[in-house]
């Protein structure tokens, strides 16, 4: 087999993935936000598409969550994307060390003159699927996906 066979046997890449730790504070989500952005162009996802402005407010939201609700002083929260080419699908996860989990099933919209309690309930409106999972260590994981392209 030659070189160029062999390079053609390969399989295509469909899904990429980035992973970055963040401090958990407000710079520390500003950061995620700015970086997703980034990394969805790298990926062939301009800034200001319909993909990459969901994608900034999930991670905004997630990351901000994690910084003012998750945070365990010392710790660091984690941004995960994953980016499923062919249905340009995806999924934005945020770890943190904290225990305290929110219950994707009781998010309700805060009242118009509270100053928070808005971002799962944005969360719950612009992603296709979001929740909760465990994870290795201590604290969990909230996660939100897209929907696929033409849904």
């Amino acid at each position: 087999m030659t070189a160029q066979q062999a390079q053609r046997a390969q399989p295509p890449v469909t899904v990429s993935v980035f992973v970055q730790w963040f401090p958990a504070t407000r710079l520390g989500a500003s950061l995620a936000r700015r970086f997703a952005v980034g990394q969805l162009g790298g990926w062939g996802v301009p800034p200001g598409a319909p993909l990459s402005d969901t994608v900034a407010l999930l991670v905004a939201e997630l990351a901000a969550n994690a910084a003012r609700h998750g945070r365990v002083p010392g710790r660091n929260f984690e941004l995960r994307l994953s980016y499923e080419h062919e249905t340009a699908v995806v999924r934005v996860e945020v770890s943190d060390t904290h225990l305290r989990r929110p219950d994707p099933s009781a998010v309700v919209m805060a009242a118009t003159d509270a100053d928070g309690g808005r971002g799962l309930a944005l969360v719950d409106a612009i992603a296709h699927r979001w929740g909760v999972d465990d994870r290795i260590g201590p604290g969990k994981t909230v996660w939100a996906q897209t929907a696929p392209v033409g849904q």
